[in-house]
């Protein structure tokens, strides 16, 4: 059966590996809150340098090791890889601006509700989607909403930054839609290194019109930045688009919301002046619950090898 004239399968339950492997991103993207607090840049800057130098590591293995298939790529291929790039660029562009209008909380659960819109871009594409997948997305965002105690306000600045979290979690999920349709076909290297270039190349841009400095940083700072790279970016979003051949968007967007309390657990542990909220242990749970009832109700995928 071909790719056009398969049925749609709505929410994609995930492979045991995937299980393990999306444990391992989650720890690795829960490094990314403290990290960026804790690094004296712009917040566009960063989001530029942990993308070009994850572009930088990946691309030049690329062109050794998969020059063949970045060849052999489909116009289509080609056409979704700078798409998902282009929509975690403004995914960056719009969510982190939005801290400066609104509350961090209000930003920071309004961007989570990257799940709804994984699930409706699902919908608009002629999935099907299970009743229980919703309840569970809504236990599990829920669970979010617990820890971050959103405080929307009324107000216009905070209106629009309210607006521009809501576009932050609108295109994370395109881009979570988009890396997995590109990775059913071609390998995590060639997509991530094509993804990654793409989106540092126009966030540079966005930081030049912007005026952030993209240097004079000090020498602590760079290794931030680089410990950025290798943890959150090169394993964490890297794993996420591994699982994505097997997995759904929308599974793979809910797991991404336990990001929130690891990285608060990892700020208390590593961070001065911070400490474990207790309500960290309910929203653990929620999203727990909130993620078995999806992985639940979700259809039955065979296992396809880890590249």
């Amino acid at each position: 059966m071909t790719a056009s004239t398969m049925q749609p399968v709505g929410v994609v339950r995930p492979p045991a590996r995937d299980l393990g492997i999306m444990v391992v991103a989650l720890l690795a993207v829960s490094t990314s809150g403290p990290l960026i607090a804790a690094t004296a840049a712009p917040a566009l800057a960063i989001a530029f340098w942990r993308n070009a130098m994850g572009g930088g590591v990946l691309l030049p293995i690329a062109l050794l090791r998969n020059r063949a298939e970045l060849r052999g790529l489909s116009r289509r291929e080609r056409q979704l890889a700078l798409l998902a790039g282009l929509m975690l660029a403004l995914h960056f562009a719009t969510w982190i601006p939005a801290i400066d209008y609104t509350s961090v909380a209000s930003a920071t659960a309004l961007v989570a509700t990257q799940p709804v819109w994984s699930a409706l871009i699902g919908m608009a594409r002629g999935e099907r989607i299970a009743g229980r997948v919703w309840i569970g997305i809504a236990v599990s965002l829920s669970g979010a909403l617990l820890l971050t105690g959103a405080d929307l306000q009324v107000s216009g600045d905070a209106l629009l930054g309210d607006g521009l979290a809501i576009l932050g979690g609108i295109f994370a999920a395109a881009y979570m839609t988009a890396g997995s349709e590109v990775r059913r076909s071609v390998s995590t290297t060639a997509y991530t290194a094509i993804c990654y270039s793409t989106t540092a190349v126009l966030l540079a841009v966005t930081c030049v019109v912007g005026g952030q400095a993209l240097s004079g940083y000090d020498g602590r700072d760079w290794l931030k930045l680089i410990a950025l790279t290798a943890g959150a970016q090169l394993l964490g979003h890297s794993l996420f688009n591994v699982v994505l051949r097997t997995t759904s968007p929308t599974v793979v967007s809910l797991s991404i919301l336990f990001e929130i309390p690891g990285a608060a657990v990892i700020a208390a542990v590593f961070v001065a002046n911070q400490h474990v909220p207790w309500l960290a242990i309910p929203s653990v749970a929620l999203l727990l619950i909130g993620l078995a009832v999806v992985i639940s109700s979700s259809t039955r995928t065979p296992s396809v090898p880890v590249e």
